[in-house]
């Protein structure tokens, strides 16, 4: 079972932070190079909806396998690691981010695009890369700490 845990758990927080690079460092640029803003912002719309709707599923599941490995390999955070108290701290952060940008500047975005609003729309777009830049930040350095703590002490 722990392993199961261990391994949705990782899984997880692949599809989370290389979803956020795949979406910033590569489909991005691309889409700037290639499309007109209307069909730009048209296109982020929908590959956002399909991301954010995945990960209304992916993050909660990262947050319990987390929990459920600390209570069942630590017995409780009092006697865990440092990493694991900091992948918890940046997790809960990085949940709370991704919420807030899900139900606040992506909603802005659709309503505005909605609404034939493209400067809305853009502008909420621009909050909403912003707030998974943050996030893609947060989740490499929390890959960074897993790995460190986990073979670097």
């Amino acid at each position: 079972m722990a392993t199961l845990l261990y391994v949705l758990h990782v899984l997880g927080a692949v599809i989370w932070v290389g979803g956020m690079a795949f979406a910033l460092l590569a489909l991005r640029p691309a889409a700037h190079e290639a499309l007109e803003a209307p069909q730009r912002l048209a296109l982020m719309l929908g590959v956002f909806r399909r991301f954010f709707r995945m990960l209304w599923h992916v993050v909660p599941i990262i947050i319990l396998t987390g929990w459920a490995m600390v209570y069942g390999w630590y017995w409780g955070f009092g006697a865990s690691v440092w990493h694991v108290h900091l992948m918890h701290l940046t997790g809960l952060v990085m949940a709370g981010i991704f919420a807030v940008v899900a139900l606040g500047p992506f909603r802005a975005m659709r309503a505005a695009l909605a609404a034939g609003n493209r400067a809305g729309a853009a502008a909420a777009m621009d909050r909403v890369r912003l707030g998974v830049t943050i996030n893609l930040a947060l989740g490499l350095l929390t890959v960074a700490v897993a790995a460190w703590g986990r073979f670097g002490g």
